[in-house]
């Protein structure tokens, strides 16, 4: 077994059967993705100082960005001081550029761990699947005697939604749910809209300058769009089980973002009570 799956892929693969394990013996009824809930929820809490860490710095550096337009704008032509500038702003505001990456690059070997667990919990048709788990557990006690319940509210975990012919036009709604909420986090994750816009209108490479940022925004405007179709397209093809994972993972998300960043570029959609420009 290779060292990724002892340090992380195991231990989070125990995690779930514990949770499973004790739901059963409390008789609750869908006790598989209760226990994907559960272990998605307590990961993601772990994970919340990280992503506090990074959703913060992020904020930070959008804040920055009139001020690195104008320095960009004053001393652009000269590198050094370019530079200097930009670095002399970093240490007045107490903002290090590398500090949202640093905890998103953490992440990263959980997030794929977490994955191929549940890939692994819901895969029952690979091989014995009943031995391949108990194979994989630190104690005895966790072994499981029979397949677990695939059963929750309705669809089976193990179903995916690219199979609506045969299993129903109801688990059609697991993708599209899943985009909608991948959308939301993405529209939240955007700045927030203005009533104003600065124009820069000063020879050639002042409308130069424009166009290449209304190009930008352009795009990161598709992104939002792209993405949540994306992600709603894997969840397609996927095991509803994995987009049970994926879909508590957003959830959660979305309100770590709209307590730190708030509801950012979501805001035009929502009435005025609601919007939250963050801490």
């Amino acid at each position: 077994m290779n060292p990724f799956d002892v340090i992380l892929t195991q231990p989070i693969l125990n995690l779930l059967v514990i949770f499973y394990k004790g739901l059963i013996f409390l008789h609750m009824p869908a006790a598989l993705g209760l226990s994907i809930i559960l272990l998605t929820m307590v990961i993601r809490l772990a994970l919340w100082p990280l992503t506090t860490t990074q959703l913060k710095s992020s904020k930070k550096m959008a804040e920055l960005k009139p001020h690195l337009d104008r320095i960009k704008t004053d001393h652009g032509h000269d590198k050094v001081r370019h530079q200097q500038e930009i670095s002399k702003l970093y240490k007045e505001h107490g903002v290090n550029p590398l500090a949202g990456c640093l905890p998103l690059l953490l992440q990263i070997p959980v997030f794929i761990a977490l994955y191929q667990v549940l890939l692994r919990i819901v895969d029952f048709g690979n091989g014995d699947f009943v031995t391949r788990i108990n194979s994989q557990l630190y104690f005895s006690l966790l072994n499981l005697k029979e397949l677990p319940s695939t059963n929750f509210l309705g669809l089976s975990l193990a179903a995916k939604p690219s199979e609506w012919s045969t299993v129903g036009f109801l688990i059609l709604l697991i993708p599209v749910i899943t985009g909608v909420l991948q959308f939301v986090q993405s529209k939240m994750l955007s700045p927030q809209t203005t009533s104003t816009k600065a124009v820069v209108k000063k020879e050639g490479s002042g409308e130069k300058k424009e166009s290449m940022e209304d190009t930008m925004a352009s795009m990161q405007s598709q992104m939002t769009l792209i993405m949540p179709a994306m992600i709603a397209f894997f969840s397609y093809g996927f095991p509803v089980g994995l987009s049970l994972y994926w879909n508590t993972f957003t959830v959660i998300g979305i309100v770590q973002q709209y307590k730190i960043s708030g509801t950012g570029g979501l805001d035009k959609y929502l009435p005025e009570k609601w919007r939250k420009s963050g801490q």
